[in-house]
C-alpha cells in the first residue's frame, strides 16, 4: 500500500509539473508549434518542454551536445531556423520520456504496484531520446551517401557541357531542366533552391557558396571552390580542373558504394540463419519421428 501510495505520487507530480509548464509557456512559442520539420510527431506538446529548455540554458550548460544536434539538424532542415528546428527536436525527446515516465507509473499502479512498469518506463525513457539521435545521424550519413553517390555523375555531365561550349550556369540549368522530378535528392534539392537564388539577384558566388554551406560535404566544398578558381578562365584549364576532381569523387563513390554493399550483406546474416533454422526443423523433424517410431 506505501509503494502504491509512492507511484501514484510520481504519477500526480508528473502530470501536476507538465501542466504547470504549459500554462507557464502558453503564448510564448506558438511559433514552434507552427515550425515543419521531418520526424516531429508531438509539435503541439512542444512549449512546456520547451520552457524547461529555456530555463535551463541547454545550449549553455551542454554546448557539445547543442552544437552536434544543431549541426545535424541544419544538414536535413537548412540553416536559417536550425537553433529552432533544433530546441524543437530536443522539446521532442523530453516529451517522450515524460510520456514513458508516466505510462510506467500508470502501468505500475494498475499492477498493485509492480515495480516492473516504472522500471520499464524509466530505462525506455532514457534509451528512446539516444535512439532519436542515433536516427537523426543515420538521416544525415544517409545524405551524404546519396550526395557522394549522385556527385559524380553531375560533375561528369558538367564536364561535357562546359566543353561543347556552355557557361557553367547554363550547364547546371540544363542539368537541373533534366531532373525535374529529383527535386527531393538532397544534391538536386539543393541546386535548385541554388538556381532560384540566382534568380532572385545573387551573384554566383554568393549562391554557390551557399550551396556548398548547405550541402555540409567536403567534396562538395572543393567542387564549389574549384568552379570558383577556374570558371572565370574557362577553356582548357577549367575542364582539366573538372576532370581531376572527378577522378577522386569516383573514387569516393565506389568506397560508398562499396559500404553501402557492406551493410546490405550484413542485414541478410539474420535472415538467412533463421532460414536455415527452418530448413534444418523440415528436414529434421520427420527423421526424428521415424527414429522414435
Amino acid at each position: 500500500m506505501k509503494m502504491l501510495w509512492v507511484w501514484g505520487s510520481l504519477f500526480i507530480f508528473l502530470v501536476l509539473f507538465w501542466g504547470m509548464m504549459y500554462q507557464r509557456s502558453a503564448g510564448r512559442f506558438r511559433g514552434c508549434t507552427d515550425m515543419k520539420m521531418e520526424g516531429i510527431r508531438l509539435q503541439k506538446m512542444a512549449p512546456p518542454m520547451l520552457y524547461v529548455l529555456e530555463k535551463l540554458k541547454i545550449s549553455q550548460r551542454f554546448p557539445i551536445l547543442f552544437y552536434k544536434i544543431q549541426r545535424s539538424i541544419q544538414k536535413i532542415s537548412g540553416d536559417r531556423r536550425g537553433g529552432e528546428f533544433t530546441l524543437l527536436f530536443l522539446a521532442e525527446m523530453l516529451n517522450y520520456s515524460w510520456l514513458l515516465l508516466v505510462a510506467g507509473c500508470l502501468m505500475t499502479l494498475l499492477m498493485d504496484g509492480e515495480i516492473t512498469g516504472i522500471v520499464i518506463g524509466g530505462i525506455l525513457s532514457v534509451l528512446l531520446p539516444a535512439a532519436l539521435i542515433n536516427d537523426l545521424h543515420r538521416k544525415v550519413v544517409k545524405r551524404e551517401q546519396a550526395i557522394h553517390l549522385e556527385l559524380p555523375e553531375l560533375l561528369n555531365k558538367l564536364v561535357l557541357l562546359v566543353g561543347a561550349g556552355s557557361t557553367v550556369q547554363q550547364a547546371i540549368r540544363q542539368c537541373l531542366d533534366r531532373k525535374q522530378e529529383e527535386e527531393q535528392h538532397p544534391l538536386y534539392g539543393e541546386l535548385f533552391r541554388m538556381q532560384r537564388e540566382l534568380e532572385g539577384g545573387y551573384s554566383f558566388q554568393q549562391a554557390l557558396e551557399g550551396f556548398s554551406k548547405r550541402c555540409g560535404v567536403q567534396e562538395v566544398s572543393a567542387f564549389t571552390t574549384a568552379v570558383l578558381l577556374n570558371y572565370r578562365r574557362g577553356g582548357n584549364d577549367f575542364i582539366l580542373a573538372l576532370r581531376d576532381l572527378s577522378h577522386s569523387l569516383w573514387d569516393k563513390r565506389k568506397s560508398v558504394s562499396k559500404t553501402l554493399g557492406e551493410q546490405a550483406s550484413s542485414k541478410l546474416i539474420f535472415p538467412l540463419v533463421l532460414i536455415f533454422l527452418i530448413i534444418v526443423i523440415l528436414v529434421g523433424a520427420p527423421a526424428f519421428m521415424i527414429m522414435d517410431m
